[in-house]
């Protein structure tokens, strides 16, 4: 591929990704002194983690009493026991650690009377095993994420950390089973990016925008996990995805979990508190995926409000104003600009909207790609964090505030492996030219595609499809049909235009990228779901209501080739790293 420049670069490691993960793990790295690059198709700010607001978990245990164990507990149980034991004890036992470091760097959390941390409840988090809430998740007023992001990136500048921004990554490097690099495109000038690196960190985020109606950034495209599907590799537990319960009606907006942490609740067209059904002991505070199903529910039967009965309302109207403006001044503000509403005086138009992707890339604690069927084996040279990676500490559903807590420790975890691996004066491989010739011959051939399908609505028919066939509530036929649908865009490519030919900023060849990288997540989601048949956490089958254990307490690996899956399962991990606890799933789910 002559007509393009490639300009060659070698680090010990590249980071690809600026959100909360990709800069803890370039911070880390850089501080133990290895040459770090850190890829973003975006500005390090303008990353989604800064769209974070309630907060971050870790038994600090400065409201009350706390324990690591009770965190571990409410995880595992949250997991729907789909998480990995070993995995979620390294994450509640290193959550105080880094929230700790994370004040350290300068994160401006909202400070108790005392000077300490301020922590305020959320979904799932409990004290003595489920016996009663427990305030855990340390806040930066309900801007926590976005408190997060921008010191990590100044932490990062700070221990010279090398930015390529505005690089849209197009493949990883491969050689003999060994991940080398990647290869980049700078849509500043056109030129093409070749990164050797002895080791590479994928740090993508979510694919949430498979779906029509996300709380996830337009950017939000899982570009990574796609990545790893094109090399040949598995991606783990695609099934399992979350709708927050509390999206803004009609827009998508995310409201935080921290708004009924701080007293608010939700009330059916009958001015009924309904979670105190569903969830006698939590109410309100149940994990997202009991909130979300029931207020599915309450539609579904005809008690939504509105003139479609189509939404629930969400009431903080009876709190201080004074709290309001002090602990959730960004959902005052959202509520106003989103849905026309006062908050002070009046409840907020809710319903469940996409929000966050438990699956993604097989790893270990310690951030390592895992192979196949179950196998401890990794990829040598290949990362993944945060929400790109399957961990798997969230399992089947994960509880509001493990995610932030969960970039930052496996962030550190990957830099201190990295650490680890990476001698002085390691030399770099060569990297077969067939590999580099294999990603410019796809990215040409997009480029310069001149078929009559617009991208738009390729995209759109993936979206409608994923929302109608794959959403809170799933069947038999509706998955059934979905398997058959989700492919259907995907031939569209054959014949997709792309009018653009230039090379820089072509917004047109970069939404045809994302388009390319979200439809494989979509088919892997869509084929994932169809072949589990029960009901765990996020993924609720109407027709299989209940859990089983004995079939499918694993999980689900899917390798994609064309349209064509291969779907295998390894097991759950129930055994932990120290054996100081362990924990078992009981007959019946209680809430």
């Amino acid at each position: 591929m002559s007509e393009y420049k490639i300009i060659d670069h070698e680090y010990d490691v590249v980071v690809l990704g600026a959100g909360g993960a990709g800069l803890r793990a370039a911070v880390g790295l850089s501080e133990a002194g290895l040459k770090t690059a850190c890829i973003s198709k975006v500005f390090p700010t303008r990353s989604h983690t800064s769209a974070a607001q309630g907060g971050i978990s870790a038994a600090l245990g400065n409201m009350g009493e706390d324990d690591w164990r009770w965190h571990m507990y409410d995880t595992v149980k949250g997991s729907d026991w789909l998480g990995d034991q070993d995995c979620i004890e390294y994450l509640c036992k290193e959550a105080p650690r880094a929230v700790l470091e994370l004040e350290k760097y300068g994160v401006p959390f909202s400070r108790t009377k005392d000077g300490k941390i301020y922590q305020r409840p959320f979904g799932g988090m409990t004290k003595n095993y489920g016996n009663e809430t427990v305030q855990r998740t340390c806040a930066a007023a309900d801007r926590t994420g976005h408190a997060i992001l921008h010191t990590l990136y100044g932490q990062a500048l700070k221990h010279n950390t090398e930015f390529f921004i505005e690089y849209f990554a197009l493949d990883l490097l491969m050689k003999n089973g060994t991940c080398k690099g990647l290869i980049a495109w700078n849509l500043n000038d056109g030129t093409i990016h070749r990164f050797r690196s002895h080791i590479t960190i994928i740090a993508t985020g979510g694919y949430g925008k498979i779906y029509y109606s996300s709380t996830a950034a337009h950017t939000c495209t899982g570009d990574g996990n796609a990545m790893v599907l094109r090399a040949g590799l598995p991606l783990q537990d695609m099934e399992f995805v979350q709708f927050h319960p509390t999206g803004i009606y009609g827009h998508g907006t995310l409201i935080s979990e921290g708004v009924r942490g701080e007293g608010g609740f939700l009330v059916n067209s009958e001015g009924e508190r309904f979670m105190k059904r569903y969830a006698p002991k939590a109410k309100d505070l149940a994990s997202r995926d009991v909130v979300s199903r029931s207020i599915a529910i309450e539609i579904n039967e005809g008690r939504g409000v509105g003139k479609e009965k189509d939404h629930v309302h969400l009431h903080l109207d009876h709190l201080d104003p004074k709290v309001i403006e002090n602990r959730l001044p960004g959902i005052s503000e959202s509520s106003r600009l989103f849905a026309n509403v006062d908050v002070t005086k009046e409840p907020i138009p809710v319903v469940p909207t996409v929000h966050y992707n438990m699956g993604g890339i097989p790893t270990n604690y310690k951030a390592e790609v895992l192979t196949l069927h179950g196998s401890e084996q990794v990829i040598p040279g290949l990362m993944a964090i945060g929400e790109a990676a399957c961990v798997s500490v969230h399992g089947a559903n994960r509880l509001g505030s493990n995610s932030l807590i969960d970039l930052v420790v496996f962030g550190r975890a990957a830099a201190k492996r990295a650490a680890e691996i990476i001698k002085p004066e390691m030399k770099h491989e060569e990297i077969p030219q067939s590999e580099t010739d294999k990603c410019l011959d796809r990215f040409d051939k997009l480029r310069n595609s001149h078929g009559s399908n617009p991208t738009s609505e390729l995209r759109a028919s993936m979206q409608k499809t994923m929302q109608s066939k794959c959403a809170v509530f799933r069947t038999e036929k509706t998955l059934k049909e979905g398997v058959e649908e989700i492919r259907d865009p995907f031939k569209g490519m054959d014949s997709i235009s792309v009018k653009d030919k230039s090379l820089i900023f072509n917004t047109d060849l970069v939404e045809t990228l994302e388009f390319d990288n979200l439809i494989r997540q979509a088919i892997t989601t869509m084929d994932s779901a169809y072949n589990r048949k029960e009901s765990r956490g996020a993924h609720a089958r109407e027709d299989f209501p209940n859990r089983d254990d004995k079939k499918f307490m694993q999980h689900t690996l899917t390798w994609l080739n064309d349209t064509n899956t291969k779907i295998d399962y390894r097991p759950v991990n129930t055994s932990t790293l120290t054996n100081e606890v362990q924990y078992f799933p009981p007959q019946e789910r209680v809430y």
